[in-house]
């Protein structure tokens, strides 16, 4: 591999790098791939899911603890920077935390934008991840944020006219949607579940997802290897992961028997690969 190349992901909360993108990551930081992680916000509004970790202590310094699992989690997945964007968590939609002036989905989309641009011509990243603008299954509004900012922060930092004092222009060639899991990949779950005659949930995702969703996706990345990896570090946010919570049921190596994939959409490419991929990197590699 060519160790100028550059991935990016850029996600909203401490935790999310975690849950969404999180083997891919891990796989390319072991093919030598530099590997570069934005987080937009502290998760001060982070609900403490762990009971062990529900203590005045815990909830008195929530961000200060978040970040402290972040790094833990960035160092589980071989992220060789982490840049935050220094907003506050907006909270879930119709919460008070909504009207924080200081919070993400509060933000100047502009200015927002270029925190990120500055980011990507420091960077350079052939590579990056981000959210789709669909997010009906989990409707964060940081989540949605994380969308609207991604698309003009590209455009931004490739503009030779935009901003001299943030370094030269710099294209990313392509960007890509992350799913946290495909309908195949939940099914696969939701009948291990099934199979131990436990309650899945799984039940409530999939309802919410067309079964033509699968459709959708455009590349299909092995992780098989690095699954244990991406568990681990979801394990670094104690406050967030319980280490016995049903979503940590399923044995490592049953997911990796059943589905070693984290699928991608491909939202935007300025060089040419055929559907479906097997690499986000396919199309860049010297022939």
């Amino acid at each position: 591999m060519d160790d100028r190349f550059c991935l990016l992901q850029v996600h909203a909360h401490p935790d999310d790098e975690a849950s969404k993108g999180a083997a891919t990551q891990v796989r390319y930081h072991y093919e030598g791939v530099r590997g570069v992680l934005v987080t937009g916000t502290g998760g001060e509004e982070g609900e403490i899911l762990n009971p062990e970790m529900d203590r005045p202590d815990i909830v008195a310094n929530l961000h200060a603890v978040r970040m402290a699992e972040l790094d833990r989690s960035a160092e589980i997945l071989g992220y060789d920077k982490v840049h935050l964007l220094g907003y506050r968590d907006s909270g879930m939609p119709d919460t008070e935390a909504n009207g924080h002036t200081d919070n993400f989905a509060n933000a100047d989309l502009g200015e927002a934008a270029d925190r990120l641009a500055r980011i990507l011509r420091a960077e350079q990243p052939q590579v990056v991840i981000t959210y789709s603008d669909n997010q009906k299954r989990y409707p964060h509004p940081d989540h949605l944020r994380v969308h609207d900012i991604t698309g003009p922060a590209i455009e931004r930092a490739a503009d030779p006219a935009w901003d001299s004092s943030a370094g030269d222009p710099w294209q990313v060639l392509k960007l890509y949607y992350a799913n946290t899991f495909s309908r195949e990949r939940m099914l696969k779950m939701h009948a291990w579940f099934e199979e131990q005659g436990e309650e899945s949930p799984f039940v409530e995702w999939l309802d919410k997802i067309p079964e033509d969703f699968d459709a959708s996706l455009t590349t299909r990345i092995e992780i098989g290897e690095y699954m244990q990896a991406a568990r681990d570090a979801l394990l670094a946010h104690r406050t967030q992961v319980a280490p016995d919570s049903r979503w940590m049921k399923v044995p490592v190596e049953v997911m990796r028997c059943r589905h070693p994939y984290e699928d991608f959409v491909l939202a935007r490419s300025l060089v040419d690969t055929d559907l479906p991929e097997l690499d986000l990197f396919a199309g860049l590699r010297a022939s």
